[in-house]
């Protein structure tokens, strides 16, 4: 990204560890569109006040378009702008509006189903004392297991998650999978496992989890 501010209308506001900016950040390399990189740090206070200014509910991704003068919040939202207004050669929602719909599915499949039990099972190791969750975490458990199962029959046909075609999908399942792994492997789950390596391979993703890297520390363990 050797490119000027000026010549780079997108910011995106965003932090490398963070599984939902991961999704976002795979986007952008897949069909290498520059952007100018905001990391914002939610614990030092200043970073979040000039954080807060953009977008007070103060969650990430944000992306600010200053070309069209827009601010778009939310991961998946972000990546349909970038592919309606910054395409590449990889259509990340297909043209078609019932592979739209399978891969918007996909999509909110690995949001719901697989990150949002792992964010549970993360967020519980760093309760106050006392103030741990231990039946929301069992749900939370029992939650990623049905999804691996469901994945596991899907994967068994197919490359990728909505299809033989990288989309959107794959944006959300690649990050979901890397930590959900972490939490919950994936164990007898082949098909899953076999997909996964797929999306470690990416060199998109690839470059995520190496830029990841230096923050892998703050993983609770």
């Amino acid at each position: 990204m050797t490119e000027t501010a000026e010549r780079r209308p997108l910011k995106l506001y965003f932090h490398p560890f963070a599984s939902f900016c991961q999704k976002v950040l795979i986007a952008f390399y897949e069909n290498q569109v520059s952007f100018e990189p905001i990391i914002v740090d939610l614990g030092d206070d200043t970073s979040r006040a000039a954080f807060e200014a953009v977008w007070p509910i103060a969650r990430f991704p944000v992306l600010r378009d200053e070309a069209r003068d827009r601010l778009v919040p939310e991961s998946t939202v972000i990546i349909e702008y970038l592919d309606l207004h910054y395409p590449g050669p990889v259509k990340l929602v297909p043209d078609d509006a019932e592979a739209a719909l399978t891969t918007r599915l996909r999509d909110r499949f690995f949001d719901f189903y697989v990150s949002e039990p792992m964010q549970k099972i993360v967020t519980d190791r760093i309760r106050p004392p006392g103030r741990a969750d231990p039946h929301g975490v069992e749900v939370a458990r029992a939650l990623l297991r049905t999804a691996y199962g469901m994945l596991d029959r899907e994967m068994a046909a197919q490359t990728w998650a909505a299809g033989e075609a990288f989309t959107l999908a794959d944006c959300a399942a690649a990050p979901a999978l890397f930590y959900a792994n972490w939490v919950m492997p994936f164990e007898a789950h082949e098909n899953v496992a076999a997909y996964f390596r797929r999306l470690m391979a990416r060199p998109s993703f690839a470059r995520v989890v190496e830029e990841a890297g230096p923050y892998r520390g703050l993983f609770p363990t």
